[in-house]
Order: C-alpha cells, then sequence, then structure tokens
C-alpha cells in the first residue's frame, strides 16, 4: 500500500470525509443522504426566501462549504479534488430547496467549464419539473490582459458574492433583485494572483503587491478593475493555502499602503484563507467598488464559520499609534556617577564586554550541539548594548539603580531566552540593593537573583544550565556574610566554583531549556549558558582587581 503524502484516511474518500468532519464540528450544517451536498439544518427557514446554492471541486477550502449558513449560502455542492460536481447532486440539492418552499433559487458558479456546463445542466432539468432557478457566473479574475472565449476565471471574489446575495436573500429581496445587484456587484470587482501573467523570481512584498495592483488597475487591461482616487473598495487578501501568516500580514499591509497612496479608501479588509488550492504558497488581492449599499450587505451578520468577524471600520496604515510611557510611576531617577566608584564601574563593564565578545565565537560552537548556535551572538549583543550605553551617559551611582538599568537595558537589547533570565536575575538582585550595599547585601542579592530566574525560567541545580554556574557561585559568595571577609578573595572562590560548575555541566543531563531535547549521548561539551556567567564573573572580577588591565 502506497504511503500517503498528505494527511488523509485515502485519496478517493478525502473529499467526503472532509464535508463529514465540517458537519460534525458544526450543528447548524447537515449533509444530504448519498450526495457530497451539505445544506443548512434549518431549512424550514427557507420557506418563502430566496435560497442560494453554489460549489465546485474539492481542495480549495473553506470554499465552499464554509461558507453555509444563515446570512450566506443555504447550500453547497462539492466534487473531488479539482473535480466539478456531478449534474444528480446539484440537481438532488435544488430538489431539496423546492421542496422546502423555497421563493426562487440562485446558483452562484465560478466560471470554470465543468462548473457551467454540470450546474447548468442541472438547472435545465429542474427547470424543467417546474422549479424557478437562475444563474450567476463569476468571473473575477484580472490575470489575462485579453481574456479569451473563455472569459475570466472565478476565484476568490465568488466568496464576495456569496455575502452580498446571503445578506440580500435574508433580507427578503426577491430572486429578480438578487440576480441584478450580485451581477452589479461582480462586474465592479477583480481579483489576481493565479498563474497567468508571467513567471517571475520571488519580489519582495512590497514590489510584489504593486506589480499586481498595477496590473489589476491598467487599463489597456480588458479585465482590468476601474479605480479612481476617493472611491472605496473592499480589499480581501487571500492565503491560497501554504502562506505563512507572517507573510500574509506583510502583505495585507503593503496593499492597504500601495491603496491608500493612489488615493483609494479602503472601507473593509478581509485578510485569511477564504478560497484555497490545497497548500498552495501564494496569495490572491480581490477587489470590490462598493457604495453604502453593498457595504451594508457586506457588514450584515451571518452564521457562516469560514466569514471573518471583521471589524466595520476602515483599514489605513495612518493610525496613531499610542505614546510609550517615559517613565513608570514610582521610579526613582537615575543619577548618573562621578568619581573613582563611577570610572571602577565603566571599568568592569567594560571587562567585562571585552570578554564576552572574545568567546562569542566559543559560545556559538558549545550552543551548535544542543541549541541554534546563537549564544555567542546573544551575549554579544549584550556587550554591544552595555558598550553603547555606556557611551550615552556615565553608569548611575547606585548599585541598586545600577543593576536595574542593565536589567532594563539587557531584556530590551539582548533577546532570546537568555536576555529576559539575565534581566529576572538583575532586577531581583537591585531590590535587595535599594537600601544597602555592605558585603553581605551581595550575597543577598545573588541569591534573590538565582530564586527569581528558578520561579520564572523552571529549572534548578544539576539542569545543566547556566544556573549551575551561577549557584555554585551563590555559595561560595555566602562567606561574603562573614564578618571581616575579604570581598576580592571571597569573588575568586566564587569565579573558581562557577568554572568548575560549568565544566562540569558536560556530564549533566539537560532536564532544562532547548537542550533538553537532545539526547544525553550527544551532549559532549559543557553548556554554553554556564561557560557564559562564569566568564561573566571572571571579568568583574578582574576589573575589581586591576580594572585597566586587559582581559585574556
Amino acid at each position: 500500500m502506497e504511503t500517503p503524502k498528505k494527511l488523509v484516511n485515502s485519496v478517493s474518500g478525502c473529499a467526503d470525509d472532509a464535508l463529514a468532519g465540517l458537519v460534525s464540528c458544526n450543528p447548524g450544517l447537515r449533509l444530504l443522504q448519498g450526495h457530497r451536498v451539505i445544506l443548512r439544518d434549518d431549512l424550514v427557514a427557507v420557506r418563502g426566501r430566496v435560497a442560494l446554492l453554489s460549489g465546485g471541486g474539492s481542495g480549495h477550502e473553506p470554499a465552499h462549504a464554509g461558507y453555509v449558513g444563515k446570512g450566506m449560502l443555504t447550500g453547497v455542492v462539492a466534487g473531488a479534488v479539482f473535480t466539478s460536481p456531478s449534474v444528480g447532486s446539484v440537481l438532488a440539492a435544488i430538489r431539496v430547496l423546492t421542496q422546502a418552499g423555497a421563493a426562487g433559487i440562485l446558483l452562484i458558479v465560478k466560471n470554470y467549464t465543468g462548473d457551467r456546463l454540470n450546474f447548468g445542466m442541472a438547472l435545465e432539468r429542474a427547470r424543467s419539473e417546474g422549479a424557478d432557478v437562475r444563474m450567476v457566473v463569476v468571473g473575477d479574475d484580472c490575470a489575462f490582459a485579453t481574456p479569451g472565449k473563455a472569459g475570466r476565471r472565478g476565484i476568490c471574489g465568488t466568496v464576495l458574492i456569496h455575502k452580498v446575495a446571503g445578506a440580500l436573500a435574508e433580507a427578503g429581496a426577491g430572486l429578480d433583485e438578487i440576480v441584478e445587484k450580485v451581477t452589479a456587484a461582480s462586474k465592479a470587482m477583480g481579483i489576481h494572483g493565479e498563474a497567468g501573467v508571467r513567471r517571475m523570481k520571488v519580489l519582495p512584498a512590497d514590489e510584489a503587491v504593486e506589480t499586481m495592483l498595477k496590473h489589476m488597475t491598467d487599463p489597456s487591461n480588458a479585465s482590468h478593475i476601474s479605480l479612481t482616487p476617493g472611491c472605496s473598495v473592499v480589499l480581501m487578501v487571500n492565503n491560497l493555502g501554504g502562506l505563512s501568516c507572517l507573510e500574509l500580514g506583510i502583505v495585507a499591509g503593503a496593499a492597504v499602503s500601495r491603496l491608500e497612496s493612489r488615493g483609494i479608501r479602503i472601507a473593509r479588509a478581509l485578510v485569511g484563507c477564504f478560497m484555497t488550492a490545497l497548500e498552495m504558497a501564494g496569495v490572491s488581492l480581490t477587489l470590490m467598488v462598493v457604495d453604502e449599499e453593498l457595504l451594508r450587505l457586506i457588514d450584515a451578520k451571518t452564521m457562516a464559520m469560514a466569514w471573518p468577524n471583521i471589524p466595520t471600520g476602515p483599514a489605513t496604515t495612518r493610525r496613531e499609534e499610542i505614546l510609550a510611557p517615559m517613565d513608570v510611576p514610582g521610579k526613582p531617577m537615575d543619577k548618573t556617577g562621578t568619581g573613582p566608584g563611577a570610572a571602577q564601574v565603566e571599568q568592569v563593564l567594560e571587562r567585562v564586554c571585552n570578554t564576552l565578545l572574545d568567546i562569542q565565537d566559543k559560545l556559538n560552537q558549545l550552543d551548535r550541539a544542543a541549541g541554534d548556535g546563537d549564544c555567542g551572538h546573544t551575549h554579544a549583543r549584550a556587550a554591544h548594548a552595555i558598550r553603547e550605553w555606556m557611551r550615552s551617559r556615565p553608569p548611575p551611582a547606585a548599585p541598586s539603580q545600577l543593576l536595574s538599568c542593565l536589567a532594563d537595558l539587557l531584556l530590551e537589547k539582548m533577546g532570546g531566552s537568555s536576555g529576559v533570565l539575565y534581566g529576572l536575575f538583575l532586577t531581583a538582585a537591585a531590590r535587595s540593593l535599594r537600601d544597602r550595599s555592605d558585603p553581605a547585601a551581595w550575597a543577598d542579592a545573588v541569591d534573590s537573583g538565582i530564586d527569581a530566574m528558578q520561579r520564572y525560567g523552571g529549572a534548578a541545580p544539576g539542569d545543566r544550565t547556566m544556573l549551575d554556574s551561577l549557584c555554585a557561585a551563590a555559595k561560595a559568595l555566602h562567606s561574603l556574610r562573614i564578618p571581616g571577609a575579604d570581598p576580592l578573595q571571597v569573588l575568586e572562590a566564587a569565579v573558581q566554583s562557577a568554572e568548575v560548575a560549568a565544566e562540569a555541566t558536560k556530564h549533566m543531563e539537560a532536564g532544562a531549556g532547548r537542550a533538553s531535547y537532545i539526547r544525553s549521548s550527544r551532549l559532549e561539551h559543557p553548556d554554553p549558558g554556564a561557560v557564559a556567567v562564569a566568564a561573566v564573573l571572571g571579568a568583574v572580577l578582574g576589573g575589581l582587581r586591576d580594572p585597566l588591565a586587559t582581559p585574556h
């Protein structure tokens, strides 16, 4: 048996399984026995109203079954993947709606030969049985400058026609009125995104959108859409199935920006998967020129599960940003330092920065075994940020303010989980030094910082993280609480403990962090975070002993 390449049970049954799954999850839908037809559960509500049927080949989900519901389609008829539905299924759906007492049935069909033929044949059969059935063929594609005999293809703009027709039907409009208005709406619509114009290399999003819009609105293009400055449009940015949400957002923003530069008002913007082609990595843009009446129909409420819950307001790139707070209320103002102590702080920080830059490649190499190889880059960003900060102003005089400022700086500039962990450590340590800075207070500060890292990071000593070297150093720093202890001797012992602990991590089973997803047999080197912490502590010691010396 051939191994399936997609997450399906079988190729032959995938369309049926998908429809069954949709109905299982939506109490407002029902399957028509023996057919690939989905209908509204409340067919009693159709009596005396126009019913709307659409459909086409599967593989374009959520089209079309996702648009069945009050305020949109009454039912859809699905074919196999990329295959038009059968005449028999279309006719069966028409018969059900006729028996339910519909005051006319409108078939909304995309302009593809198979769909036109099969829906058209069913329409003729139904009329011969006395049913009042009409058909609107939607051709919204702008790809071809000179459309052939087949005409413009029906693509994602069909979904907007579903919405307009559904709102009219829900409001009680008659069949003639609905046909007239959706026909007019489809003429004020264009889409671009399917293949047909030319092949080219992938462009930046802004350029790609500009290329699409220029072609859509080019008067020399026989199927162009006419946009005049001041007119209002509904914009639909459609993911064809395989585009990331990140890319889709970029394209949407570019489309809004480019349309605004042409003087076009984007009355509404719909962004998402509306009509896909399985997992095609692409995007289509649809524009519908709207007046107030059409906009009300677009905004009308619907229960169709695939129609987005969009805000009733225009899209624009010109929204005023909310001002960021300049300072935290109640936070004391930073006081810059002067004198020998301040100079020593700068020398120590410079020593730390030099050390981190010197070991950047080493940390990256260690990180490649268990992470994404960027630990050195992350610490180098911290070093560059600290240097730039010191060039802009002298560091604060008080230890508490110094650590608090460093925490803010690393949280903003360092990035990664390391930046957050250092930020947690420094923020908690700063609180312990608020009213005191004696040697014992520094031991308390380190303990407070470690507690914060463990509380939020979830790691513990022995998990093969930076905490291993940091906790080993903290244990040695407890000697600062002994009266008369020499701070530099205690710090030297802490550095030695941290270095031994960092080296010991190569024998540990990773219990936290990215390395915990790697088999221990592959972890043959020390943890880069633990090595970095030991190096920072060593740089602090070197800077305090001899600030002017060059680090090794």
